[in-house]
């Protein structure tokens, strides 16, 4: 990574020196620019996506940001331009596998709000950046290979969650939603219902078998698993209101106090397009090992009064007309 990270930086130094020997330019908002190569081919539209490489860097080439070392491009939509450092005036100079170098006065990025300038960013400095066209798209074309992108990965899930099964082994049953579960242990105790509050011990990993999160402390040792000021024990969950994912509400209600059993959990299920954090990619099934250690029923609430409507004070007022007739006739018999 380090040899990676330099070879980025030499390049860099490359174009900077390269680009001192050419004209600068400078955009109606104050970036100064050079162009660094000119390919030949069209040149980016408004509303093209365009997907691209940076290095961003102080004028003491401390790099502030860089693609490669984050390892995926940047993909934006070509509008137009809202700032000085929105690269929207450099965009429509540019075609696909072009470089350019950009440097943007700080006194104009922070103008109006001072105070927040970093001290690393000192007035009348500019922030540098290098830019690498990578790829140039219409919304059609960005679209589609974002949708054939995501059906790539949505079936690759489910190779991978069918392959997991079959190499271990496992008889598993599946609900509509498609949550696959096996009962590890049974249990003849209080089954939950919504609103009821359980606590529950659990392990979760990924289908590599990567532990991610755990409340029980031995299985966190053992998985090398990190969890500063963790409590391990029983978490506590009032099922089916959403405080968990929807495997977990789904899967918590088919099972028994003191019983034991294995999720696997689709994505659509658990974290969807999104993942979680480094342990858990988009579109990831996991498997949860999970104990229903307690089931605590909802409070009870008394049924609330029924509101008066018309018929039952209609039906009040003649039951109280016909007890005053009534009245009225033993009076007149005495």
């Amino acid at each position: 990574m380090m040899k990676r990270i330099l070879l980025y930086a030499f390049g860099f130094g490359l174009l900077a020196t390269a680009a001192k020997a050419q004209n600068t330019t400078i955009t109606p908002k104050g970036a100064q620019y050079q162009l660094l190569t000119h390919n030949a081919g069209p040149r980016i539209k408004l509303d093209d996506i365009v997907t691209f490489q940076v290095i961003e860097k102080t004028d003491k080439d401390s790099v502030l940001f860089s693609t490669y070392t984050a390892g995926h491009p940047v993909q934006i939509k070509c509008q137009g331009s809202q700032n000085v450092a929105d690269m929207m005036d450099i965009f429509p100079l540019l075609t696909v596998k072009d470089s350019a170098l950009v440097r943007v006065p700080v006194d104009s990025v922070f103008k109006g709000h001072e105070t927040e300038r970093p001290p690393f960013l000192p007035a009348k400095s500019f922030i540098t950046f290098v830019l690498k066209i990578e790829k140039v798209q219409s919304m059609a074309e960005a679209i589609a290979e974002r949708n054939a992108g995501i059906a790539k990965m949505q079936q690759g899930e489910v190779v991978a969650a069918n392959q997991y099964i079959v190499d271990n082994k496992l008889a598993v049953k599946t609900t509509p939603s498609g949550l696959k579960y096996i009962i590890t242990q049974p249990s003849t105790g209080r089954k939950p219902v919504v609103g009821d509050t359980l606590l529950v011990n659990y392990t979760g990993r990924t289908l590599s078998g990567k532990v991610f999160d755990s409340s029980i402390q031995s299985v966190a040792q053992a998985s090398g698993l990190q969890q500063p000021g963790r409590n391990y024990e029983p978490i506590k969950v009032i099922v089916g209101q959403g405080q968990v994912i929807p495997g977990w509400d789904e899967g918590l209600l088919l099972l028994n106090q003191g019983s034991k059993a294995t999720f696997i959990i689709p994505s659509t299920l658990a974290y969807g397009a999104q993942g979680a954090g480094e342990d858990i990619a988009p579109y990831s099934t996991l498997v949860f090992d999970v104990d229903l250690v307690k089931v605590s029923p909802a409070p009870h609430k008394a049924p609330a009064a029924k509101p008066a409507t018309a018929a039952t004070s209609a039906k009040k007022t003649t039951t109280a007309t016909a007890k005053k007739s009534t009245t009225a006739k033993k009076t007149t018999k005495q």
